[in-house]
């Protein structure tokens, strides 16, 4: 097996995930890249996710290895315990079934093999991603790293998207077009529109602010080189927003860029397995109402974009000062900003980055897409509550240059249009 990288080796000896875990259906390789999909109590959706990928060229699936993280707790009930032993023992048929030579699989769930308490899918996505790394071809340049999710459909043209975005972008990271399946009844289509709208107008908004952090942040929509993976620190270990905060630091060190040629096609169906995310989301709204799921004003985007829009003109002023302008630009703002300790931060950025474009970077390192969020999260809270989607979603739509909708669904198709779905 050709060495890896020297991040990569280094990730490896420090801090990648060990026993009791190994990688199992007799792997082959070295492979050009991996998808690894965690997956609890999946046997009825996982072979739908591994036949379309199936579906992709022959030759490209040549060159990706599919690693299955079949993966639970101790404290999993009976029902998920008994569906993953389905899914232990149905691997090897579907191997065959689907004619996947590279499916292979990761038994997380079995007996002294269980995921620790308190860990889900962050750390299913870390043994994946871990394991793989031990089986990639590194002799032929960077190879790749893909997630996604046993409940997630892919198409024919997933693997070619993805390797000839790689080959023409500088960046480490990239963030996959999505676009939630249809539900079974209007109840739950409702309820998935608007926390797909909720969703696009989020990105919407960083988009017209400025941010660099405008980019989806899907579990089951994101790849990325090894190297990046490696210097990042790896997957994180969280229970939900593992993703978010995975391509968040694959941000801070080698970029993220959105890719196109493709989409994926996550469920639409309610889950109260993570605390907060789609599945959940859309459980809440079907439990209690979809109003319960407001939206940002755009007011807090303009403020956004004008404190971003501050720092870029700072002229060397000292963090105080700049904590003054932002006062002119809301009180809020600055109230935030002097939580969060920014003059010191600032001051010390300046201190140590005399090129500018190493200080912005390292601005945004510090005012990072978490910051961002609290930040919209600060002001929400202290002056402008959150709103119905037609209060917040017209506004900006106007602004990008693309008004009309005014309904949930139109607003959306018009957002998966702007966004290239």
């Amino acid at each position: 097996m050709p060495h890896p990288s020297l991040p990569v080796a280094a990730y490896l000896r420090k801090r990648a995930v060990t026993v009791p875990w190994h990688v199992e259906g007799r792997p082959g390789g070295p492979f050009r890249g991996a998808v690894v999909i965690p997956c609890l109590a999946e046997s009825r959706n996982l072979p739908l996710t591994l036949r379309s990928l199936a579906a992709n060229p022959p030759e490209l699936l040549s060159r990706f290895m599919v690693l299955v993280v079949v993966n639970q707790r101790g404290d999993a009930s009976p029902v998920e315990q008994a569906d993953n032993r389905v899914c232990l023992e149905s691997l090897p048929v579907w191997k065959r079934e689907y004619g996947l030579e590279n499916l292979h699989w990761v038994d997380a769930a079995s007996k002294g093999r269980e995921l620790p308490p308190k860990q889900g899918v962050g750390l299913a996505r870390k043994i994946g991603l871990d394991l793989a790394l031990g089986y990639l071809d590194f002799a032929g340049g960077d190879p790749l790293l893909v997630c996604l999710d046993a409940d997630t459909l892919v198409q024919p043209d997933y693997l070619a998207a993805i390797e000839g975005h790689f080959a023409c972008t500088a960046e480490g990271g990239a963030s996959i077009p999505y676009r939630h399946r249809p539900a079974d009844d209007p109840a739950g289509q409702a309820a998935i529109d608007r926390y797909e709208l909720f969703l696009r107008v989020y990105v919407l908004g960083l988009e017209l602010a400025g941010s660099p952090y405008a980019f989806h942040t899907v579990g089951s929509a994101m790849a990325c080189r090894a190297s990046a993976y490696a210097v990042s620190g790896g997957m994180n270990r969280r229970l939900a927003g593992e993703d978010f905060y995975f391509l968040q630091q694959v941000h801070k060190v080698s970029g993220v860029a959105p890719l196109t040629g493709t989409i994926v096609h996550p469920s639409p169906r309610p889950s109260h397995r993570v605390p907060f995310g789609t599945g959940r989301a859309v459980g809440d709204m079907l439990a209690f109402g979809g109003e319960r799921l407001l939206f940002y004003q755009p007011i807090l985007f303009d403020i956004l974009g004008e404190w971003l829009q501050c720092v870029r003109g700072h002229g060397g002023t000292d963090g105080a000062g700049l904590i003054r302008g932002a006062g002119g630009i809301s009180p809020h703002l600055a109230g935030f900003l002097e939580q969060a300790g920014f003059s010191t931060a600032w001051d010390n950025l300046l201190r140590h980055n005399p090129d500018e474009s190493r200080l912005m970077a390292a601005f945004h390192g510090w005012f990072d897409a978490f910051r961002t969020m609290r930040l919209l999260h600060h002001l929400s809270d202290n002056a402008w509550p959150r709103v119905p989607p037609e209060q917040a979603v017209g506004p900006l739509l106007e602004r990008r240059g693309s008004g009309g909708p005014t309904d949930v669904g139109r607003m959306l198709e018009r957002l998966r249009e702007l966004q290239g779905v």
